[in-house]
């Protein structure tokens, strides 16, 4: 029997089964997500972004005490934390308005007084890091032009600003050599295909440096430290992406590092010591940091189940700054004395009123797809889920198009595990981390392979004892919203219900309407979807807007109000192309909210919409 207490329901099972307690999404948004991490200038605390008040704010905490203070106060509008001043306490942060992705970067004196640094309705302004002399920092902004990212260097005496590179070509900024001279850009010209530059400042020269021929990436990685070599990450003549290093004055390129996955970041230390290399392992982070002085890696410690999923190291490089999480618990934060070894856990994100015991584990799986391709997957189990207790089952789908499921926390995940549904959470062909010829396998044939690899996914899943193989529907958001619809509209028997948070319904018009400052996707997105003037006709095929005659499973949609990537009006159609049919069709818009939701009370009016939506049409209750 259930009985119900205060928002927790504690389910009794006779014998020797342990005790399921299923918790309310109060309880899971109680959990506390963080990240960021800038060292102060005298290395006695950390700065970091944390949704405790309901909305992202930023915070520090003091190394020695743990103790956190607040340090900006909004209730409507996402803070992010960029960094500490160089000398002082000061800090910078970026902020948008409601979600609109017109971000600006203030400053925030040490007395709480902040100010707008680069003001203007319509501009969008993105940090770029510090100068190494650190008497400036650099930024791209659109001000010119909505259509491309200009860079510029604010003086942060003055706080007067220079436009330093003008950007015509749609190019995207990637570093500044540490004597100031060079700057490091990149173009992309499809998800297999991109180029990387070099500005010369002194003489005015803009300079391609990965002439080539075919589908080749080339990013760049950072400068070395006496500016006189680019490292730089390219995927030439092979699946994964390795690090390379290009010499300025001679072009002859070397190769530093490669390993069995894509590296996706490698950069140096303050003073160059420490390489710290990110490498995507099968939907997971592994991190390594090298010693150039002792010529070997550092050991990271040896923390409990998870992995650490980001490195800071401060400007001394004697401590660095650790996060680290897993699938039953948020990333929480540490810092490391890499001298003595000694490390210490600065919060605790969890809310200790879930026992981990009743969420469900993650485990990689892979299976067989309609032709044969392997499928890889990261599945989530219901701890009291056993062949005596069959659950119902959701395909979820990660956004993108291009994304990746990767293994980790996520209270939306864990809350619907808890109270009983098994997720697989999958990355159909197209999705990133598994090689630049399986990403590419969907170009321009969405609602095709993709979307059998999501139905396929459902004869994993009916495979597994402890599922009910009647009772399987599907979940996504943005890119994986419009695979949840292609679902519905294309494979019209195979999910029972589905779960589309803002996602894409209408490619017409959402191809044409793309945000200005997507200039430098614009030639990547076209060659992955279709473009819009000259592709209409297809790009009207797979829009699940125009079949919805085909729907007959309940949907239920939600959708952000101020949402510049898909429009309210793509999900208002939907809805009532739906209802037309006599089809259950729930949903619900946030008026403060963009793409994706940032508030926790909205966080909490969606999961618990989705859990009574799923209990009704897909677990019967």
């Amino acid at each position: 029997m259930k009985i119900k207490l205060i928002g927790i329901c504690l389910m009794f099972v006779v014998g020797c089964e342990i005790n399921h307690q299923e918790y309310s999404i109060e309880a899971f948004m109680n959990t506390t997500s963080i990240g960021g991490a800038s060292f102060s200038p005298d290395e006695k605390s950390i700065l970091i972004r944390s949704d405790a008040s309901g909305i992202h704010n930023a915070y520090e905490i003091d190394i020695e005490s743990g103790e956190t203070t607040q340090l900006t106060h909004s209730d409507s509008t996402s803070i992010r934390p960029l960094s500490y001043f160089p000398n002082d306490k000061r800090i910078l942060y970026r902020s948008d308005q409601n979600g609109n992705e017109i971000w600006h970067i203030y400053l925030r004196n040490e007395d709480g007084s902040t100010q707008d640094l680069t003001p203007g309705e319509n501009a969008r302004s993105l940090f770029s890091g510090w100068a190494y002399d650190e008497q400036s920092f650099y930024f791209t902004s659109n001000k010119r032009d909505p259509r491309y990212m200009d860079i510029y260097e604010m003086d942060i005496n003055s706080f007067e600003s220079k436009m330093i590179f003008q950007n015509v070509e749609a190019l995207n900024f990637a570093d500044v050599s540490n004597d100031g001279r060079y700057l490091a850009l990149n173009k992309t010209h499809t998800r297999d295909n991109s180029d990387m530059y070099i500005f010369d400042r002194e003489v005015g020269q803009l300079k391609l440096l990965s002439s080539h021929e075919g589908n080749i990436n080339h990013s760049p990685a950072g400068f070395s430290m006496d500016s006189k070599s680019l490292y730089f990450l390219t995927d030439a003549n092979r699946e994964f992406r390795y690090l390379k290093k290009y010499d300025i004055a001679t072009g002859a390129t070397a190769e530093v590092q490669k390993e069995d996955w894509d590296i996706w970041y490698s950069y140096l230390s303050h003073s160059g010591r420490y390489r710290v290399t990110g490498i995507n392992a099968d939907s997971q982070t592994e991190i390594e940091v090298f010693d150039k002085v002792k010529n070997r890696q550092i050991q990271l410690p040896q923390l409990p189940a998870g992995s650490i999923s980001s490195v800071s190291i401060s400007k001394s490089e004697n401590y660095m700054a650790l996060y680290h999480g897993g699938a039953k618990s948020p990333s929480n934060l540490y810092i490391l004395n890499i001298n003595t070894k000694k490390y210490q856990k600065l919060t605790d994100s969890m809310n200790p009123e879930i026992n981990p015991d009743n969420l469900g584990n993650a485990k990689v799986i892979r299976f067989k797809s309609f032709d044969g391709l392997e499928i890889p997957a990261v599945y989530y189990k219901p701890p009291n889920a056993s062949s005596k207790n069959r659950v119902p089952a959701i395909v979820k789908v990660h956004g993108g198009p291009g994304g990746q499921a990767r293994v980790g926390y996520r209270a939306s995940t864990q809350f619907l595990v808890n109270h009983g549904y098994a997720v697989l959470d999958i990355n159909n062909r197209g999705s990133s981390g598994y090689g630049k010829t399986f990403q590419t396998l969907d170009d321009q044939a969405h609602g095709e392979g993709d979307l059998d690899d999501c139905v396929w996914a459902m004869n994993w899943l009916k495979k597994q004892n402890h599922i009910d193989g009647n009772k399987i529907g599907i979940l996504g958001g943005s890119y994986g919203g419009y695979m949840v619809m292609a679902a519905l509209a294309f494979r019209p028997d195979a999910f029972d219900v589905g779960v589309n948070l803002f996602g894409v319904t209408n490619w017409v018009r959402t191809m044409k309407s793309i945000p200005p400052w997507w200039e430098a996707a614009r030639e990547s997105l076209y060659k992955e979807m279709g473009n819009p003037h000259t592709q209409e006709e297809y790009l009207y095929s797979i829009s699940p807007l125009f079949h919805a005659k085909n729907i007959t499973k309940p949907v239920l949609v939600l959708q952000g109000a101020n949402d510049p990537r898909v429009l309210q009006v793509e999900s208002d159609e939907m809805v009532e192309a739906v209802r037309a049919q006599g089809v259950p069709a729930e949903y619900i818009v946030f008026p403060d909210e963009g793409h994706g939701f940032a508030k926790k009370k909205n966080q909490i009016t969606s999961n618990k919409a989705i859990l009574n939506f799923l209990d009704q049409y897909l677990k019967g209750e």
